[in-house]
Order: structure tokens, then sequence, then C-alpha cells
């Protein structure tokens, strides 16, 4: 999402804060040893791609991840080969408005790619916002790709929104608005209606401030992350049941997150100039069919009630967390009161 100069600040004065932890942390953090089938981290290479702000997984195109700026930028996507960090593919989207604040990117049902500007930098004062659908190309190469394009509508009211869900096996679209106290999961209409507006409502409640979240593979949990933390949910029909906390990487803006192709891990990126994706293993069972690699270490989400296991926030030290907490939501709320 576009921010202000307080907010912007803020992250810069959390990166100078982190500094230090990232150094003395290198060793505890460095990438181990993964399975073949399973995806490493990368690094976005692209200068284009400045504000990384959503992320897909291709299950045509192995290896090949999808994201694009969440302002300031036009109706682009990119397509990124994992195994070099490059962008192989641009895509020109037409059909579609003049974006706003373009914040998440799903993979549905038959290789389409469902594009959420559903950001508000405003905190929840447009009326409707848009989600785009397209279908994926099976040739990776620049080009122009016809969109449709979807109103929605919140039946209680505009809010601000990062996270776009698009259900691998039914099809059916979901978004998790963003509130520091925890938001909700909305369900879209069966069907989007692209002449009409599309009313999402309420299915449960979300204990995070979500940046963005992820269905596995074959569908049956749902990966939301933070800025600092993340929780597995096991979707039980679209009865969320909390499973426990996930394995997120310390990372000075954390944004995105997907699911691997094939489920063993879940890909964490990150805004700014070549930004990091990190790699780390699924909870077992997320995927289709395959399992986490043995041994590999993993402390993701296996906790009872409500994943009282520790996550991948608490592992880097409460001290470098509490600080950036404190210099990131302090100026929030001075920006606010402003």
């Amino acid at each position: 999402m576009r921010r202000s100069f307080a907010v912007r600040a803020g992250a810069l004065l959390a990166g100078a804060l982190l500094s230090g932890a990232f150094t003395v942390l290198a060793a505890s953090t460095a990438p181990t040893a993964y399975a073949a089938d399973g995806d490493k981290g990368f690094t976005i290479e692209d200068p284009r791609i400045t504000e990384s702000s959503g992320l897909a997984a291709s299950r045509q195109h192995p290896g090949v991840y999808w994201t694009h700026n969440d302002s300031d930028d036009g109706p682009y996507l990119y397509a990124v080969d994992s195994a070099t960090g490059k962008t192989v593919a641009r895509l020109t989207l037409t059909g579609v408005g003049t974006p706003r604040d373009v914040e998440a990117i799903s993979i549905g049902p038959g290789n389409e790619i469902w594009v959420g500007d559903i950001g508000d930098n405003l905190g929840g004062t447009w009326q409707y916002v848009w989600i785009y659908r397209l279908p994926e190309p099976k040739k990776l190469v620049d080009q122009t790709v016809k969109a449709t394009q979807y109103v929605v509508k919140y039946s209680d009211g505009a809010r601000d929104a990062e996270s776009l869900l698009v259900h691998p096996k039914t099809g059916r679209v979901y978004i998790i608005d963003k509130k520091e106290d925890g938001g909700h999961l909305y369900e879209g209409p069966a069907n989007l209606s692209a002449s009409g507006a599309n009313i999402f409502r309420p299915l449960a409640a979300v204990d995070l401030w979500a940046t963005d979240a992820a269905f596995s593979p074959d569908g049956t949990r749902l990966a939301v992350r933070g800025y600092f933390g993340g929780i597995s949910y096991a979707w039980n029909g679209g009865k969320i049941k909390r499973e426990g906390r996930l394995d997120v990487p310390l990372q000075r803006q954390g944004e995105s997150v997907s699911y691997s192709a094939d489920g063993t891990k879940i890909m964490y990126g990150s805004e700014g100039s070549g930004s990091s994706v990190v790699a780390e293993d699924a909870p077992e069972g997320a995927g289709s069919g395959a399992k986490s690699p043995s041994g590999s270490g993993s402390s993701s989400a296996s906790g009872e009630g409500g994943g009282s296991s520790a996550g991948g926030s608490v592992k880097f030290g409460a001290l470098a967390v509490a600080a950036v907490c404190v210099a990131f939501f302090g100026l929030r709320r001075l920006l606010r009161r402003n």
C-alpha cells in the first residue's frame, strides 16, 4: 500500500532498528537445504518492481511467481522465475480502469489469475473497490491480456484490505480486511457479476492485522500473514479453525504470502527494491498430497488451541520486534491524529 511520509519514516526507522538484528541473526536465518520439489527463496531482480505487494505461485509454469507493484505503476503483472529472480514476462491488462491500490494476487481454478485492487489509502473511504480476472498465458512473454473487472462492495461499509483469496477447488473469492486489532474473512457471491456491484459479507473473524493470505493448493488450509507473524487456519468449509502460528521470517516490510505450487513451502515476500522472498516449510498436509521434507527443522504451526507454539517472529528476539512495533505503530497513530 502507498504510504505517507510518516508511515514511510516508520518503515525506515524499523529498518534501522533491525539492521543490527539482521547481522547478529544471519547464521540462524540462513537458508537450509530443501527437497528438490520444494521452492527455495529468491530475490526479485527487476528494478521496475519496487513495491511487490502480492505473490502467487503459477501452477502452469513451475517455479514462476506472479507479483505486482501496489501503486504508481499501471495495470501490470510480472512473472518472476524463482530460480534466477528475473522477470520472464510482463503482462499489460486491458479492459480495466486505472488501478488505485493493487494489493493482492491469487491463482484460481483453470489457471485464472485474480488481482485485488482492494487497498484503501484513506482507511476505508472508497465506496467500492475492484477485482480483475484474466487467463494465465500459456507462453511467458511480454504481452497484453484482456481482463474482466468486478466492482466489490462490503455489506458493512467500506474498508481497507490487502488479502484476496480464490479457493483452488470451488473458485469462490474471499477478502480479508486489514485492521490492527484483527479483521474478518469476507465471502463474495458464488458467481461474480461484471455488470453490477458484488457484495462481500463477513464470514469469520481473523486474529491478525493481515497484509496477505493464501490457500494451500488442496484448499484445506489458509495461511494469513501480518508484518510480524502469521496464523495457519484449517479451512473447514469456511468455518475457519485456528491451528497455530506460522514460521514467518523477519522482514523489513512483510507484505505477501503464497504457498509453493506443490504445497511444501510457504513463500513470504516483502516490499522494496531487490526485495527478498523467503521460503519456509508449510504445515504438513497443506499441499496436494506432498509433505514437508523430514528433518528440515520446520517449526510451523502444529500447536493446539490457538497456536501456543512459538512462531518465527518470536525466535528472532523480543527486543527487536518490540522496537519495530513501537516505531511503526507509534508513527501510524501520530499520522491519524494529524
